[in-house]
């Protein structure tokens, strides 16, 4: 390929690898398997002309857009305001379970917050996904809200396992990016995620956030070291 065509980021190629890597290894790939695999890999690529697919380069830092009021809505799904007063029960409920779990996790001490840090923090901001018809589903939060340096962590919760797999966190995720450049003034939106997958990588390209780095046994959670896949969105 010419070095002038565009290429995957070398960043997103090594966290596909480590989570191809470790899924292979704990199925009992041995050396000469992984030989075999890159080799079936490099054939089906050349019978199915990868190189003719679509553009993989990263998307384009976002543009600032006109502010957007609460409730925010989209197709199927709405993100309302936090309330104090009646949301925490439904919050104790969702965090209950191990997605929930790592939404209360803190970044710094890998050590995981009380509901109420998170819940009353004066530099975090949290929003309820809701169905069209009011019924509530899980959560939206920018966390770490920097106001000097205009940025914040990103993270999302679809509280309701029946509702999860459905799109609702892309969509609902989509409808908060805009929310936190509109109204927040946000310059950098990042999350990290143990979910250092492909699915989840390509999700959040989609959403315009680009690999910075993988930091590797960053975190002690459910009884092993994982990996923490930083991802960030830019706006211009």
């Amino acid at each position: 390929m010419a070095e002038s065509e565009v290429k995957i980021p070398s960043e997103t190629l090594e966290a596909i690898a480590r989570s191809l890597f470790k899924s292979t290894a704990e199925y009992g790939f041995r050396q000469v398997d992984y030989l075999r695999f890159v080799n079936l890999i490099l054939d089906m690529s050349m019978k199915n002309g990868v190189d003719a697919a679509r553009d993989p380069a990263a998307p384009a830092p976002r543009q600032p857009e006109a502010p957007v009021s609460m409730p925010l809505h989209g197709e199927g799904l709405a993100i309302r305001s936090y309330d104090l007063t009646t949301d925490r029960p439904l919050c104790e409920k969702w965090v209950a379970d191990r997605r929930g779990r790592y939404f209360l996790l803190s970044r710094t001490t890998a050590e995981p917050l009380e509901i109420g840090q998170l819940l009353a923090g004066d530099h975090n901001l949290l929003g309820v996904i809701t169905l069209a018809d009011g019924h509530p589903i899980g959560l939206m939060a920018f966390l770490d809200h920097d106001r000097a340096q205009k940025k914040a962590e990103l993270r999302k919760l679809i509280g309701e396992a029946e509702h999860r797999g459905k799109g609702y966190g892309k969509q609902a995720a989509a409808l908060w990016i805009r929310y936190g450049i509109a109204n927040l003034g946000l310059r950098k939106i990042y999350l990290n995620t143990l979910e250092t997958d492909l699915r989840n990588i390509r999700l959040n390209e989609e959403l315009g956030f680009k690999v910075e780095g993988i930091l590797r046994n960053e975190c002690w959670f459910d009884g092993e070291y994982h990996d923490i896949l930083r991802m960030a969105l830019l706006v211009e």
